[in-house]
C-alpha cells in the first residue's frame, strides 16, 4: 500500500516504449547525415531596382579532331576523294585561219597608198579575215604582168595601163579604186618657152611606165603635130630624179605629179608641170586595184572584203588625216620626207572614199579617147575592163 506523504508515479509501462525505440535507433549505423531543414523564409522586403547584366563573352568552341593512327613506314597514304564542283570557263573557240593574199604596189610605198598602208597597219584586213602581204616590185612594168598569168592576188595599177593591157588581151579586170583623179604628169625643165606647151621635138624625155610611153605621151604630141619618134626616149624605171640631174633629161612623163616636183626643187631643179586632162586626155582613176578577170568568179567574197577594209580605212583617215599620218610615218619612217609631207593634203583629196564604186562611164569615155585617137584599134567593153563589186 503506498505511503501517504509521497507523490503517485505513473506507471513504469508508459516509459518503456519510448525508451525502446530511442535505444533502436541508436544502435543502426551512421548511413546518411541528417538533413537540415531549410530556414524559414524571410518576409518579402520592398525589390530594389537591378542593374542589367553584363554581356556575356563569346563563347570558345573547341574542335575536337580526331587523332588519326600515323600511316606505317613504306605504306602508300590513300587520299579521300571529297566531291567537288569546279566552274570553268568554257574554252575560247579559236578563230578560223586567215586567208593569205598578195597584193603587189605598183610603185615604191607613197602617200597615194595610204588606204592599203593604213588598212594594214591598222589591223582592217585581219579582221577582215585576211592575211594580206604588200609588196613592191623590182620594175613597175611587172605587177600586171605577175596577176595575168596568176603569180600574185591583186595588183595595184592605173586606169590608163588597165586599158593598154585590156586591148592587148591580158585577163586584167578593175576591181577597186584608190585615187580618183589623175596621178600621171609632164614635168619639164623651167626655161623653156612658156607659150608653147610642148616644145618637145628633138628633146630627151624620160618615162618610167608603159602607158606613159604608148599612151599618154602620144596623145599629147599627136595635137601639136609632133611624133613619137621625133623625141629621143629614156626609160628611167624607178630613178627619176637621178634620171633627170645625172641624163640631163629636158623633161619626164611622170606618175608622181604631186611628189617629184618637191624632190627635182630639193636638187636644184625647176620645172613646170603639163596636166594631159587639160589637154585633151579624158579625166581618168589615178590609181586602181586589178584582179585576174578569169580567177574572179572564186575571189568574190574575199575582195569584198578587201573593199571593206579599204573604206573602212578610208573613212577614218578622211576624218582623222593628222594622226592618219603620225600612224603612216610611225609605221613607214622611210615615207617621212619633206616632199611626201607636202603631198598629203592634196593626195587626201583624190583618195575614193568608196573603193568598190564603179564610174562605167569614166572607163567607157576614156576607151572611146584612145580609139579615136587610133591609139587602140577596137574597143574594150566597160565589163571586161572594170566590175562593181558593190553592185548587188
Amino acid at each position: 500500500m503506498p505511503h501517504p506523504d509521497r507523490p503517485t508515479r505513473p506507471p513504469a509501462r508508459g516509459l518503456a516504449l519510448p525508451m525502446l525505440l530511442v535505444l533502436a535507433l541508436l544502435s543502426l549505423p551512421a548511413q546518411a547525415e541528417t538533413l537540415e531543414a531549410p530556414p524559414p523564409p524571410e518576409p518579402a522586403a520592398a525589390e530594389e531596382p537591378r542593374e542589367p547584366p553584363e554581356a556575356l563573352p563569346a563563347l570558345e568552341t573547341e574542335v575536337m579532331v580526331p587523332q588519326l593512327p600515323e600511316p606505317a613506314e613504306g605504306a602508300v597514304e590513300e587520299e579521300e576523294e571529297i566531291p567537288t564542283v569546279v566552274l570553268t570557263p568554257a574554252e575560247p573557240l579559236e578563230p578560223p585561219p586567215l586567208k593569205p593574199l598578195e597584193i603587189m604596189l605598183d610603185w615604191y610605198p607613197g602617200p597615194q597608198h595610204a588606204a592599203l598602208l593604213l588598212a594594214y597597219h591598222r589591223g582592217e584586213f585581219q579582221r577582215q579575215g585576211l592575211d594580206v602581204t604588200l609588196t613592191t616590185p623590182a620594175d613597175p612594168s611587172l605587177p600586171p604582168r605577175l596577176l595575168a598569168v596568176g603569180r600574185i592576188d591583186l595588183a595595184v595599177s592605173r586606169q590608163p595601163l588597165l586599158h593598154l593591157h585590156a586591148g592587148r588581151g591580158l585577163p586584167l579586170v578593175r576591181v577597186g579604186t584608190l585615187v580618183d583623179l589623175p596621178l600621171a604628169g609632164l614635168l619639164l625643165r623651167n626655161g623653156s618657152d612658156p607659150e608653147v606647151p610642148f616644145p618637145l621635138a628633138g628633146k630627151r624625155i624620160g618615162y618610167s611606165t608603159e602607158e606613159a610611153r604608148h599612151l599618154l605621151l602620144p596623145a599629147l604630141l599627136a595635137p601639136q603635130g609632133i611624133g613619137i619618134h621625133e623625141l629621143e626616149l629614156v626609160d628611167i624605171n624607178f630613178s627619176a630624179v637621178n634620171g633627170m640631174v645625172e641624163q640631163e633629161l629636158d623633161g619626164l612623163m611622170t606618175p608622181q605629179r604631186l611628189m617629184l616636183p618637191r624632190l627635182l626643187g630639193d636638187e636644184g631643179i625647176a620645172t613646170r608641170l603639163v596636166r594631159p586632162e587639160a589637154h585633151g586626155i579624158p579625166t581618168h582613176e589615178g590609181l586602181i586595184l586589178l584582179a585576174n578577170r578569169d580567177r574572179v568568179g572564186g575571189q568574190r567574197e574575199t575582195l569584198r572584203r578587201v573593199l571593206d577594209a579599204l573604206g573602212e580605212t578610208t573613212a577614218w583617215l578622211l576624218d582623222e588625216p593628222e594622226a592618219a599620218w603620225e600612224l603612216l610615218r610611225e609605221r613607214e619612217p622611210t615615207l617621212d620626207t619633206p616632199a611626201n609631207r607636202d603631198a598629203w593634203m592634196p593626195m587626201l583629196l583624190r583618195l575614193s572614199a568608196r573603193p568598190a564604186a564603179l564610174d562605167a562611164g569614166n572607163y567607157r569615155r576614156f576607151e572611146a579617147f584612145l580609139v579615136e585617137s587610133g591609139l587602140v584599134e577596137d574597143a574594150t567593153p566597160v565589163e571586161r575592163l572594170a566590175i562593181d563589186l558593190g553592185a548587188p
